[in-house]
C-alpha cells in the first residue's frame, strides 16, 4: 500500500496531532481527522514514555490503514517500524535519511525537517521522499532555534528543490492560502486543529478553502 501511496501528490493539507493542545488521545484524533477527509496524518509525541506512545501508535495505525489512509511518525523510526506505520518524520537530530530508510526499505515513507535553504537543499539530495521546511511565520507549538523563514525564503527552497515540499510552522487558515500561492505543495496544521471545538469540522474547512482557492 505505502509504495503505491508515495507515488501521489501530497494533500494540501497535511494536519499533525497534538495532545495536549487538543485533550484527546492520538487514536481520538486521527479518527477525527480522517472523518474531516484527512488522507495523510503525521503522529507527533513528545512526552509519552516509548510504551505508552507505542500504544497509541499502533491504535492510530490501525484505523488508518482500515480506512486506507496514511500515517507518519515523527521522529521514532523504532515506532514506526513496530507499528507497520506507513513511515516517518525526521527532524535534524533524528536518524540520517539514509538511516532510516535502511531500516524502514525502500516502501516506506520518509519526510524531513528542514528551516534553512542550505538544509533543503542537502535534504533534496536525499533519499527522503518530501521536505518539510519552517518554521514560516512564528509559532508556539514548537521551540526552535531558528527563525521565521517567511515567504520570501519559502519561494526560494521552492525554486531549489524538486521534493514535494510541506510548509510548517505558524499556519493557520488565515495565511494557509499564501503559503501555498508561494509554491508550497502542502502546508502542515497543527494549532487550528488540534484546538477547535470539532476537529472534523475544522479538517473539512480547510480542505473546502484549499480547493476553491
Amino acid at each position: 500500500m505505502a509504495e503505491r501511496l508515495r507515488k501521489l501528490q501530497l494533500p494540501k493539507i497535511y494536519p499533525i496531532t497534538d495532545r495536549q493542545l487538543s485533550r484527546k488521545s492520538h487514536p481520538e484524533i486521527v479518527a477525527a481527522l480522517i472523518q474531516g477527509g484527512a488522507t495523510w496524518i503525521q503522529l507527533r509525541e513528545k512526552r509519552l514514555c516509548a510504551r505508552d506512545l507505542y500504544g497509541e501508535a499502533r491504535k492510530a495505525a490501525r484505523i488508518c490503514r482500515q480506512k486506507r489512509r496514511i500515517l507518519l511518525i515523527n521522529d521514532r523510526v523504532d515506532i514506526a517500524l513496530a507499528t507497520d506505520s506507513d513511515g516517518v518524520h525526521l527532524g535534524q537530530q533524528d536518524f540520517p535519511v539514509s538511516v532510516a530508510r535502511q531500516v524502514l526499505g525502500k516502501d516506506k515513507i520518509i519526510g524531513v525537517s528542514t528551516h534553512t535553504l542550505g538544509q533543503a537543499i542537502r535534504a533534496n539530495a536525499s533519499d527522503a521522499d518530501y521536505i518539510a521546511a519552517g518554521p514560516v511565520f512564528a509559532t508556539s507549538t514548537k521551540v526552535s532555534e531558528y527563525e521565521p523563514l517567511g515567504l520570501s525564503v519559502l519561494s526560494r527552497i521552492r525554486e531549489r528543490v524538486d521534493k514535494p515540499l510541506v510548509a510548517i510552522g505558524g499556519i493557520n487558515f488565515g495565511n494557509f492560502l499564501d503559503v501555498l500561492r508561494v509554491g508550497a505543495d502542502s502546508v502542515a496544521i497543527i494549532s487550528d486543529l488540534m484546538t477547535a471545538r470539532h476537529i472534523a469540522n475544522k479538517m473539512r474547512e480547510f480542505l473546502d478553502t484549499a480547493q476553491k482557492a
